[in-house]
């Protein structure tokens, strides 16, 4: 680890900070339906779409119908775009010719990319078209994210609202969301990204001679777009393989920091949101708080385990520095154009977030660093997270956070002045005990089956690990994964498929059925038993309750793969 290191994070970091506050306080007024700095422009075609689609802007919902229309709405984006990618052999915009995707990788990522995982098991130029990178993966960029802040803000209004029957409006939120919120910046960014170098066109592959007088073919098409929304949307899903690696998707440093901020900026905005909307932005920051402490604790491991290097090459004495260790760290697999810090930066800020788009290979960290993501998206990356996920994951540990404070101070727990009862606990425990049943149950399926053995490329804790991760990021709507496994079969394109499924809806349900509880409750006015929940003594016992929750739920499994793999490595063994 270096000085310089330290500078970039904490750059990086004071950014996301700075931004928190003014993006907190325009999302606001957009949820709310209050006029904007864009009303002038969008609102007339905010109007044509409502008449279009026949909503009525006035109606709200109840948690049932919120979640029906939420449902209906990803049932159907799945339809269109598994439609898309069957058919893109006879669709136009296809300079490239390419076929038909198979039955089961088109089943896995249509949902990879209708529950905002995108998850990729296949080589993007070499598998989609430009018709089906652009209508059909770039547009679920726009609207899983919306669905997913959406679900956020429903979350915060039951929260915030007070004998209330509805949370507010879909088909409203939706719309407002990608009007006000991920087109507009997505454009800027987009633009932005062109002017640094970034393909967006519809050209023909280029084929070029190299020097060595080799055939080459150049993959370009329209990037920027995609990339744009890719992370402001915490999606991943790039339009190369190689994600943020490639020159074409992220071509300087300046493009690497703009990068990595807008995949933090939705969610950390969205507590500044929460704070808002509940009326004191004290409980927004304690959130903030929480998320930060442990985005900056995951940071210093990967980093320190990056920098430290390859204790395994000790041996071979192919370095003599003073650590006996590689001078420049564990630089296998990374971004050598950005360098350890921002690696292992990028690495922590794509696995907080719902955002496989990675600038170097997991599968190349070193095992402490790995198990860093791992567990990230264990816990349901709410570490800010993917937009609108790591807030209400978080709030959902805020409720058993709360209902352990209540029994230690001997009275009903409260949080935001609304009395936690038996049903808000069932619910938020359901929704998180969701995660572990997908995780190892397809987990335990694959490290039993010959067609799930058949995937990692390592044997023993490694392989293992490999697998666990996947159904970890498929699970968490991650998307990212251990490279080394090949996840383009049948079984793990069906597998996968399922788990990011299991691990979209079956948490958002019970999620919004704490909302509309928790609406249509009285505020409860604080008195001297209230546990308080806007400062550090709350920051404190909720980071609690997450560790003890993750170590109690995960940290068996997890143990298996990294740490085991961790000592091993130091042991000097090999497999």
């Amino acid at each position: 680890m270096t000085v310089n290191g330290w500078i970039q994070i904490a750059i990086y970091s004071l950014i996301v900070i700075a931004l928190t506050k003014p993006f907190g306080a325009y999302m606001t007024r957009v949820f709310s339906g209050e006029r904007t700095l864009l009303s002038p422009v969008l609102q007339p075609l905010e109007r044509v779409i409502y008449r279009i689609c026949g909503i009525d802007e006035t109606e709200e919902q109840h948690w049932v119908t919120y979640a029906v229309a939420m449902l209906f709405f990803s049932a159907a984006g799945f339809v269109v775009l598994y439609g898309i990618e069957r058919l893109q052999a006879v669709l136009p915009f296809n300079p490239a010719g390419q076929s038909a995707v198979e039955q089961s990788l088109a089943f896995n990522t249509s949902i990879s990319f209708v529950t905002n995982t995108n998850w990729q098991s296949y080589v993007p130029e070499t598998t989609m078209s430009y018709l089906t990178q652009m209508a059909g993966l770039t547009v679920h960029n726009f609207v899983s994210a919306a669905t997913g802040i959406v679900l956020a803000i429903a979350l915060v209004r039951g929260f915030a609202r007070r004998s209330a029957r509805t949370l507010g409006n879909f088909w409203v939120d939706l719309t407002r969301c990608v009007l006000y919120v991920l087109l507009p910046i997505s454009i800027a960014v987009a633009l932005f990204f062109v002017w640094q170098g970034m393909p967006q066109n519809l050209n023909a592959y280029a084929q070029v001679t190299t020097l060595e007088g080799a055939k080459q073919v150049i993959a370009q098409g329209p990037v920027a777009s995609q990339e744009a929304i890719k992370m402001l949307g915490t999606n991943g899903g790039g339009f190369f393989n190689a994600n943020s690696a490639h020159p074409y998707e992220n071509p300087n440093a300046i493009t690497n920091l703009v990068q990595i901020v807008l995949i933090f900026s939705i969610g950390a905005a969205l507590t500044n949101v929460f704070g808002r909307m509940v009326g004191n932005q004290r409980q927004g920051w304690a959130i903030f708080a929480v998320m930060g402490v442990l985005y900056l604790a995951g940071v210093a491991v990967v980093y320190e385990a990056e920098a430290s290097g390859n204790p395994a090459l000790k041996a071979l004495h192919v370095d003599q520095t003073p650590s006996a260790l590689q001078a420049g760290g564990n630089m296998e697999g990374k971004e050598v154009r950005f360098g350890i810090a921002n690696s292992a930066l990028f690495t922590t800020v794509t696995t907080d977030a719902s955002c496989g788009a990675v600038n170097n290979m997991h599968d190349s960290l070193m095992p402490l660093g790995g198990m860093v993501p791992m567990v990230n998206i264990m816990l349901g990356e709410i570490i800010f997270g993917g937009v609108g996920s790591g807030l209400y994951g978080m709030l959902i540990f805020a409720i058993l956070a709360v209902f352990i404070a209540g029994l230690m101070v001997g009275r009903t727990p409260e949080y935001l002045g609304k009395k936690i009862d038996a049903r808000e606990v069932k619910m938020a425990m359901l929704a998180i005990l969701i995660l572990p049943f997908s995780i190892l149950g397809f987990t335990a399926l694959a490290t039993v089956m010959p067609a799930g053995l058949a995937g990692p490329a390592n044997n023993g804790p490694h392989g293992f690990s490999e697998i666990l991760y996947a159904f970890t990021s498929a699970t968490g709507n991650n998307g990212s994964a251990f490279a080394g496994i090949s996840a383009n079969t049948p079984f793990y394109n069906t597998t996968l498929g399922l788990a990011m499924y299991i691990g979209r809806f079956l948490m958002i349900v019970p999620m919004l059925a704490i909302a509309g509880s928790l609406a249509g409750k009285k505020i409860v006015p604080a008195s001297a038993g209230t546990f308080p929940t806007d400062g550090s003594l709350f920051v404190g016992l909720l980071i609690g309750v997450i560790a003890i929750t993750g170590g109690l739920i995960y940290f068996p499994a997890v143990s298996l793969g990294p740490v085991v793999e961790h000592l091993a490595m130091n042991a000097g063994a090999h497999y």
